[in-house]
């Protein structure tokens, strides 16, 4: 018997019409937990380094965490993995809500999808009882509304869906998988489209085996009581009035302007009270204390619900204020696209007209008011109508497609990837590593165990400290306790914080946890849910399995080192990992480059960034060395 996980996978060829019930090794799960890390090993095995994002041959997965569907409060997220159109490297992202859970109570630990269907369809997942079916009716439609459709063709008011929308349809780069809770895959959209998935829709009423359910249910019942109690554990950013951290520091426009004391009192009263004059209510995703998402009931508009810094990226690409991002919000997310990604390529549209590079030739109609303007360009985007058919390649495609100097404009990619756009002074080296060498596609997928910055005082650093209890070892306190100036860290402990940030992003998304009650908590105030000292408790009470934190550290690693390789497979090597030119003002290439020499060497990579054939072998992956070899990426 299985314990924590259901031991099954289901496989979905679309080109064939057909789905079977495939049994899992177990010896997997030891080695790479689950979620993501078992997902990206399918990846290894079945998609070699020459498929290209939009082949019949490239494989979308959706995984359950590990302990999904447990008692473990927060466990919920949805993994989805694939190769991505815009970077042509592995895509990860995760998704909170219910749908996870769900699939594991449909007797699934993911589904595996393969080939092209023939036509728009859906798939319908009812326990043991599997449909492949047509969705020609549901084209055109948005996420949420592909959604409620589909609930009520089924007549199932409780079945749970991940859709795309127009955008995902149309292979727009930008698009999303939304989970019909205002949590969506980034990332993904555009090979789901482009193998004609419209919607998977799942109802599962089957019971999840625990090792060891009554110890389980007493650890989780205290972990549960921790999480309510704690405001600062949990998306407090998303319910927090005070958003000056994001204003100040973050930039505006395609990524080029600092507004630094922008935030007043006066705004966060005026945005306060036009949230709470809007918001029905808040809710959080399954078995979860904390409701981080704020729903908003806009005039005109469809209801919508959003989490963190998602509610800033309209407005302050666009230069206004909170109400515009209400008013974009949910057409954005019936359509299925990124918050992240699109109003910085709406931005750098207009910058582009600004400069005289695209004119007002390429936008025929479009309205005179900055508001009117990027609705417009959105709708060309999703639908790739004109102009928009270059732009839904995102900016670093869209740049080079466009020319005549566009590539200048490129602000905030890395990887091809538009990032978060930081705009800061001096450089921070954990968070130049953690953006250089990344391969989650952004940096809320990897930072948040560390402090960004160092408090003022000694008091308050050794105050930090005391109740530090996610710490895996002594050495990143007294880093912290002696960190005066945000750009001076030795070299070791900025590798090793990277490595740590890194360590807890890559647990969570095999594990299924949500980075707010884990890995992302630590660095604003030292307290989180979760770490390293009890998370390996939590999966052996659960699976069975005898874990510890060496042994969670090692799964890291393995899982680390395979995203490493599969993009290494692909191409991937030192030259791509530059951050953008302007994310800090003060820069220093040479320190820079001595910095990622150090981090290699950490990892135990080559000076091109790939792991050597001591490491691979250390950590049982001799497969991955072998094929290196094969190809010539290493010599014998």
């Amino acid at each position: 018997m299985r314990y924590g996980e259901t031991g099954f996978n289901l496989e979905v060829d679309l080109s064939q019409g057909k789905s079977e019930k495939v049994e899992t090794d177990p010896g997997l799960t030891e080695l790479h937990l689950g979620g993501q890390g078992t997902a990206d090993k399918i990846l290894w095995d079945r998609v070699p380094g020459e498929v290209e994002a939009f082949s019949p041959d490239n494989l979308l997965i959706f995984s359950t965490g590990l302990l999904d569907g447990t008692p473990v409060p927060g466990a919920n997220r949805t993994i989805v993995n694939t190769f991505s159109p815009m970077t042509n490297l592995h895509a990860h992202s995760v998704m909170g809500g219910f749908f996870g859970p769900e699939l594991k109570y449909a007797g699934y630990d993911k589904i595996v999808i393969r080939g092209k269907a023939p036509d728009l369809v859906y798939l319908w997942i009812d326990n043991d009882k599997v449909e492949i079916r047509d969705a020609g009716h549901l084209r055109g439609k948005g996420c949420h509304e592909t959604a409620e459709f589909v609930r009520k063709e089924l007549k199932q008011d409780k079945v749970q869906v991940a859709a795309i929308g127009v955008a995902g349809e149309n292979r727009v780069y930008m698009a999303s998988i939304d989970s019909s809770c205002g949590s969506a895959a980034r990332g993904p959209g555009p090979v789901m489209g482009d193998k004609r998935l419209k919607a998977i829709a799942v109802r599962g009423t089957k019971d999840i085996n625990i090792a060891r359910p009554a110890e389980l249910f007493d650890v989780c019942m205290r972990l549960n009581k921790e999480l309510a109690e704690n405001p600062k554990v949990g998306d407090w950013m998303a319910t927090d009035e005070d958003d000056s951290f994001h204003h100040d520091n973050f930039a505006w426009g395609n990524a080029r302007t600092r507004r630094r004391g922008f935030w007043s009192k006066e705004l966060q009263d005026r945005w306060t009270n036009l949230k709470y004059q809007h918001m029905d209510r808040q809710r959080g995703c399954y078995n979860c204390p904390k409701a981080c998402h704020n729903v908003i009931s806009w005039p005109g508009r469809k209801r919508f619900s959003y989490k963190c810094y998602g509610k800033d990226t309209y407005h302050m690409a666009a230069f206004q204020e909170l109400d515009f991002s209400y008013d974009i919000l949910g057409v954005a997310q019936e359509y299925g696209v990124d918050s992240y990604s699109t109003p910085q390529v709406i931005a750098f549209a207009l910058e582009l007209l600004e400069a005289g590079i695209l004119t007002e030739k390429d936008f025929p109609g479009m309205p005179a008011d900055i508001r009117g303007r990027f609705l417009y360009i959105l709708e060309r985007i999703v639908r790739r109508e004109g102009i928009g058919d270059i732009l839904a390649n995102g900016v670093y495609h869209a740049a080079r497609q466009i020319g005549k100097g566009a590539e200048a404009y490129d602000h905030n990619t890395v990887k091809k990837f538009e990032q978060l756009p930081i705009k800061l002074k001096k450089l921070n080296p954990p968070y130049f590593l953690m953006i250089a060498t990344g391969e989650k596609m952004s940096i809320t997928q990897i930072e948040g165990s560390f402090p960004q910055d160092p408090l003022p005082t000694r008091e308050q650093r050794e105050e930090f400290v005391r109740n530090w209890i996610a710490c895996p070892d002594d050495k990143f306190k007294k880093w912290f306790l002696e960190w005066e100036k945000r750009e001076v860290l030795p070299m070791e402990a900025s590798c090793a914080i990277t490595d740590w940030n890194e360590a807890m992003h890559y647990i969570d998304d095999s594990i299924g946890l949500c980075g707010f009650v884990s890995a992302f908590r630590g660095q604003f105030g030292g307290r989180t849910a979760y770490h390293v000292w009890n998370i390996p408790q939590l999966i052996t009470l659960a699976t069975g399995l005898d874990f510890d934190k060496d042994k969670l550290w090692k799964a890291f690693q393995r899982n680390r080192n395979l995203v490493r390789a599969l993009n290494v497979r692909r191409g991937m090597r030192r030259k791509d990992e530059t951050p953008p030119a302007d994310h800090w003002a003060v820069r220093d290439h040479e320190y820079e480059q001595k910095l990622l020499d150090a981090y290699y060497r950490f990892k135990g990579w080559n000076k091109d960034g790939i792991p050597t054939k001591e490491t691979l072998d250390a950590l049982g992956m001799d497969y991955i060395r072998k094929e290196f070899e094969q190809r010539g990426i290493l010599t014998s």
